[in-house]
This record gives structure tokens, sequence and C-alpha cells, in this order.
């Protein structure tokens, strides 16, 4: 009688773990505050970048992964282009979620969207597009322009100043093409990641329900 209670009592704890899971279906959306910065001019493809989740990521009205959590990705891609040829793009992977209680598990998200609103994207592959261009960048026109202008006056009067003003621009328009543009996500940035495909976490019994 003995052995078989243990022998029951056995096969039950083996099963706890199994019915503690949970599993969040693709598209659950999983916020990640960044804590380390990404920029095309320091990074490249393979490096590591981590943050911490934001939000309670929840299934089924349980919560599957606490804030607090960590998680650990990985850059795919770094594209600086000069600006003719595009914007800048950093591709982002997360491999792993790391809760509280310090389990680990895989995670397979994709990036749509972030906190910014400076004129950066996310296209529809998930990667972080950077604005095309700044007001540092217009500035920089408007005084190639005016610089044009006033040596066009001095040399030649009023039309001479229109003359001066379009070479002005178009050899800052020309420098401006030939620059690369940067693109960063700093240290603090609002990552929002989408599962994107069944992702198995558990066991979480301990975080279910509203905190």
């Amino acid at each position: 009688m003995k052995k078989r209670l243990t022998l029951l009592l056995s096969t039950t704890l083996l099963a706890l773990p199994a019915m503690a899971q949970s599993t969040l279906s693709p598209g659950t959306p999983v916020y990640m505050k960044l804590q380390s910065t990404l920029a095309t001019f320091m990074n490249k493809t393979g490096d590591q970048f981590w943050g911490t989740v934001t939000q309670p990521v929840m299934e089924s009205g349980k919560i599957v992964i606490p804030a607090g959590s960590t998680v650990i990705g990985h850059v795919t891609r770094i594209n600086e282009p000069r600006r003719i040829a595009g914007k800048p793009t950093i591709g982002l992977h997360p491999d792993s979620v790391t809760l509280p209680n310090g389990a680990k598990y895989a995670l397979s998200a994709v990036l749509v969207d972030t906190s910014l609103r400076d004129g950066s994207d996310v296209n529809e592959e998930g990667q972080f597009k950077g604005s095309g261009h700044d007001r540092h960048d217009t500035r920089e026109t408007a005084v190639g322009g005016g610089a044009g202008l006033l040596m066009g006056a001095l040399i030649g009067g009023a039309e001479g100043g229109l003359i001066g003003a379009g070479v002005g621009a178009g050899a800052t328009m020309a420098h401006w093409l030939y620059k690369h543009r940067s693109a960063t996500l700093a240290a603090g940035t609002v990552l929002i990641f989408e599962v994107s495909r069944p992702t198995t976490v558990g066991p979480a019994g301990s975080f279910s329900g509203a905190e």
C-alpha cells in the first residue's frame, strides 16, 4: 500500500510542470525596454542586446511572462547606406526570456513598433528603419544655399546671387547624399514585439492571476 501511494505521488509530481505550462499564441505582444544602446555606426550583425519586459505578457487571463523578466536577443542586420540608397536598418531577433525566478525559455518574436516618434519606423520584415534626414540636414542645406547666394551676389549682383544659391544648395545636396545616415535605438527605448510562433513558457503557476 505504501509503495503504491509513493508511486502515485511521484506520478502526480511529474505531471505538475506540464500542467503549469502556458503557451503564448502568435501575435501576443511583448513590450520590452531596451537596456543597451544599438546603433548602425557601432554595432554589427550577431551583437547581443537585452532588455526588460515592461508589461505582463498575458494568455487566457494568466500572466505567462511577468514584468521585469529579461529578454536577450541578437542583431540580425546592420545597414548604413548613403542617403540616396535608402534608410539605415537595424534587424533584431529575441532569443530567450528569463523570468524573475531564474527560469529561462526560448522566445521567437518579431519587432512591430517602437516608442520613437522621430520619423523612424518598422518595416514588414520587422526591421527598424531610421529616419531619412533630420533638422541638422535641413539647416545644412539652408546654410549652403545662403552661402552660395551671398557669394554670387558679391560677384554678379542679383542674377549672380540666384546662380550662387543654386550652386551652394546643389553642392550641399551632393554632400548630403554622399554622407551616411545612421540609426540609433537608445537604451530606454520601448520595443514592441509580437510572438511569431506558439511559445511554451512554464511552469508559470506562481505568476497566474492579477498582480
